[in-house]
């Protein structure tokens, strides 16, 4: 009989927060086994956010040859291989799980890696079996089993596509209906959209991205509809999905009428679930909470031995996330500590058109706890902006009154994920707003704009002086105007 292998540490789950968890737990010098039942690299490298990114930069490509004319060069407008660009989306897939190498990086910092195994299932609270019939032995456990897109219960359900399956659609559809308008959906809707399809976008929510400041949500909902996208807020539900000759035909609910959509392909995206099933977590004493783990603020869950971290615990779901909780269920289930996670800074947004990206509370939400001073400086104010033809879009800049220090920044526009993340170094390095003003941020480029609002909410608090006359135009300083604090 074969003797059952015994680590200190299994790790389950071979994505971002699964293999982080594991080469930590390495360097703190625990015997330490992973294992993943598909192939290393979880959602993100496999069907999620890289692949999806490649059409995303398709989508901005497509979206940049609007532009040629402008700038003197006649280029007819682009013409899709949809196949072809699938394809290119698998070659980078492949190319990072090259980059990557994994199992050779797992295995080379001292971790032993089962990979492509099947579902791993408790069998007691310290073992585990996978379909082969091997069992393995841990004194703990970390669960990074991810996650997966949730389907809803409806007649037809199955004739919809979740973004997984977009990677086996034969051919563009000419019409996408996409229900749910979140961070997925919106980014769907975009791609599909620059490609040349007719999109619909429906939610339950009153209004798409529920979870971004309202002012981003405005604004992505006024751009989307500039586009041609039509957005649908605030169905009742879905009723049926039924086949109408070559189309499929979306019957909703709003209020108390029943309409129907006509569409190619209909795409849901209605949120993200724990991959509970299989683990048999109850063999394990581990509680869950609707398709989640429970789990507190030191990633253990209700068995003390047993830790979980990322997309299984329901918290962040973002891959930066995912990696921060990794580093502190591993260090928790090692070392015995009580570290905590405070997902308080968390810069993170879309690869929309425009883009948008946000960092900290809302506004709604600062404005409840302190006293705040908000600036919202439009792109056009921008020097850059109208430079490159992409005015479209706003910064919001959220300070504290008392402290003058950052609390949250939401951007929409060009770059916007890219400038959201000066902001937040600025919130964790406990910046002051003056500070930010007096930065001295190369001319021309987008991330001025934190420089513009940042000198508009200082000449708001009476740091900057203005002279009466000035102060009578309601003029603000513009983007190369700043002006000395003491010699204004």
């Amino acid at each position: 009989m074969t003797p059952t292998p015994s680590y200190d540490l299994i790790v389950i789950g071979g994505g971002p927060a699964g293999s982080t968890a594991a080469l930590r737990a390495c360097e703190l010098g625990a015997s330490v086994a992973l294992i993943e039942r598909g192939a290393m690299g979880g959602t993100c490298t496999n069907d999620g956010c890289v692949p999806t990114r490649v059409l995303a930069r398709a989508a901005r490509l497509m979206a940049l040859a609007g532009q040629y004319a402008d700038y003197g060069m006649d280029v007819a407008r682009p013409e899709l291989d949809f196949q072809r660009l699938l394809a290119r989306s698998q070659a980078i897939v492949y190319e990072i799980h090259e980059k990557k190498q994994l199992i050779a990086h797992l295995e080379a910092a001292g971790a032993t890696v089962y990979a492509g195994v099947g579902e791993a299932r408790f069998v007691d609270p310290h073992t585990v079996a996978v379909p082969d019939g091997r069992q393995f032995h841990g004194d703990k456990f970390i669960l990074a089993a991810g996650g997966r897109a949730r389907r809803l219960d409806f007649p037809g359900e199955e004739l919809a596509l979740t973004h997984g399956d977009i990677w086996r659609v034969q051919k563009l559809p000419k019409s996408v209906a996409i229900v749910g308008g979140a961070a997925t959906g919106c980014q769907l809707a975009a791609i599909f959209n620059a490609f040349g399809s007719r999109v619909t976008v429906l939610d339950v929510a009153p209004r798409i991205l529920t979870a971004e400041d309202s002012l981003v949500s405005q604004a992505m909902t006024e751009a989307f509809t500039c586009r041609g996208i039509d957005v649908t807020a605030g169905i009742g539900g879905i009723e049926r999905i039924e086949r109408a000759g070559g189309e499929l035909a979306l019957v909703f609910r709003r209020g108390v009428a029943m309409e129907t959509l006509r569409a190619e392909a209909v795409v849901l995206s209605t949120g993200w679930l724990g991959n509970l099933d299989g683990l048999n977590l109850a063999a394990a004493g581990v509680e869950t909470n609707g398709r989640y783990v429970v789990a507190d603020d030191a990633c253990r869950t209700t068995a003390p031995h047993i830790f979980a971290c990322g997309d299984i615990d329901g918290r962040m779901m973002l891959v930066q996330s995912a990696g921060y909780e990794a580093r502190i269920a591993a260090e928790n289930a090692v070392l015995g500590g009580a570290g905590r996670q405070e997902h308080q800074i968390v810069p993170h947004g879309g690869f929309t058109n425009p883009e948008y990206a946000s960092v900290g509370p809302t506004e709604a939400q600062a404005v409840q706890e302190r006293d705040c001073v908000v600036a919202v400086v439009p792109y056009a104010d921008l020097d850059r902006a109208v430079i490159d033809g992409r005015t479209e879009g706003f910064c919001k800049l959220i300070v504290d009154r008392e402290t003058h220090r950052l609390v949250a920044a939401h951007v929409v526009g060009e770059q916007a994920l890219e400038i959201v993340h000066v902001a937040a170094a600025g919130m964790a390095a406990d910046m002051w707003v003056e500070q930010l003003a007096e930065l001295q941020i190369a001319y021309p480029t987008f991330t001025a704009i934190l420089g513009l609002a940042a000198r508009r909410i200082v000449a708001e608090l009476g740091v900057l002086p203005l002279a009466p006359e000035w102060l009578a135009l309601g003029r603000r300083p513009g983007e190369w105007e700043q002006r000395d604090q003491d010699h204004g």
